[in-house]
C-alpha cells in the first residue's frame, strides 16, 4: 500500500508535470471507482490543473477548485505517461480503472488484483471525501508533545495506533513495522503504557523514517517508488532474513489479509510473538 512517502513523491511528481496543464478528457473503465456523482466526472474536462496536494495517504489534483481526490488503497497505483493513449481503455478489462488526459501526457489510475479498493471522488472541498474528514493530524507534523497526548490512556497495541489515520495519518502497515523496529518497540506494546523516554525514541523514528523515505522517494521517477520502497525497508517484507542491525532472523505474525515484521532480539527481549492463527498473542 502507498504510504505517506510515496504518495508525497506521486503529489510532487504531479506538481512538476501536471500543473499549468489542461485536463482534456477523463475516461472512466470502472464506475466503481467514483464514490461521488455529482459533480460528474466531465466536470474536469477544459479546467486547469492548479495544484496538488497529500492529505495523509490520499492523493489531490486541484483542477482550479475542482478536486479529483484519490486513494490508492493496496493494490492501486498513478501511472505517468509522457505519451497517453487517445483510446480510451476499455471498461472491465485491465488494471485501468480512470485515466486523465492532459494533451498528450497524462495519468492512470490503476489497481491490480481482484480485490477493488482504489476509490476517487470529485469535489468542491477535499473535507466532502469521509476519509480526509477523519484524518488526525499530519505524521510528519505531529511533536513528540502532541504525540504523548494522542498515545495517553490508548489501550490498544502501538501497531495499532500508529496506523489508525484518524489518530495519525499517513502510517500503514510498512513504514509503522520500521519505525517500531527503530525505536526498539515491540509491536504489540501497549501505547497508553510507554513510558516518557519510549514516547521520545519512537517519536524521533517517526520524524527519521518518513522524512528519509520521502527525501529518497522524491528522487526517484514516479515508476521506481514501489522498488525504492522495499530496497529501504529493513524488516518489513524481509520474513526469515537476517535482522540489519543484530543479524537475528526477521519474524512474522499473520493477520486475516496482512501480516507484520519484528526481529525479536531488537524488539521484543528474544521473545517470539505467537501467530495469531496458531494461538494467543504473546505481549
Amino acid at each position: 500500500m502507498p504510504e505517506l512517502p510515496e504518495v508525497e513523491a506521486l503529489a510532487q511528481h504531479l506538481r512538476d508535470h501536471a500543473v499549468g496543464r489542461v485536463v482534456a478528457r477523463v475516461d472512466v473503465a470502472s464506475m466503481s471507482v467514483l464514490k461521488t456523482a455529482a459533480p460528474p466526472h466531465t466536470a474536469l474536462h477544459d479546467r486547469e490543473v492548479t495544484g496538488a496536494a497529500r492529505h495523509g495517504k490520499f492523493l489531490d489534483l486541484d483542477c482550479g477548485g475542482l478536486h479529483l481526490v484519490c486513494h490508492l488503497a493496496r493494490a492501486g497505483w498513478m501511472r505517468w505517461s509522457d505519451k497517453l493513449a487517445a483510446t480510451p481503455p476499455k471498461p472491465g478489462r485491465g488494471p485501468i480503472a480512470l485515466r486523465v488526459h492532459l494533451g498528450g501526457v497524462g495519468f492512470d489510475l490503476t489497481e491490480a488484483g481482484t480485490q477493488k479498493s482504489l476509490a476517487a471522488w470529485i469535489v468542491e472541498d477535499v473535507a466532502e471525501v469521509p476519509g480526509i474528514a477523519k484524518l488526525g493530524p499530519d505524521a510528519l507534523e505531529v511533536d513528540a508533545e502532541r504525540l504523548a497526548a494522542l498515545l495517553d490512556g490508548r489501550t490498544e497495541r502501538i501497531k495499532t495506533v500508529l496506523t489508525e489515520q484518524s489518530t495519525i495519518a499517513g502510517i500503514g502497515n510498512a513504514y509503522s513495522d520500521e519505525i517500531l523496529h527503530a525505536a526498539k518497540l515491540s509491536p504489540f506494546a501497549t501505547a497508553g503504557k510507554l513510558d516518557e523516554a519510549a514516547v521520545a525514541r519512537l517519536h524521533g523514528c517517526v520524524q527519521d523514517i518518513l522524512r528519509d523515505a520521502v527525501d529518497r522517494s522524491l528522487q526517484q521517477d514516479a515508476a521506481r517508488l514501489k522498488a525504492e520502497k522495499r530496497s529501504g525497508m529493513r524488516v518489513h517484507a524481509r520474513t526469515g532474513l537476517p535482522c540489519p542491525v543484530c543479524g537475528d532472523t526477521v519474524r512474522e505474525v499473520s493477520f486475516a489479509d496482512r501480516s507484520m515484521q519484528y526481529c525479536p532480539t531488537c524488539q521484543t527481549g528474544g521473545k517470539q510473538l505467537a501467530d495469531r492463527r496458531m494461538s494467543r498473542l504473546l505481549k
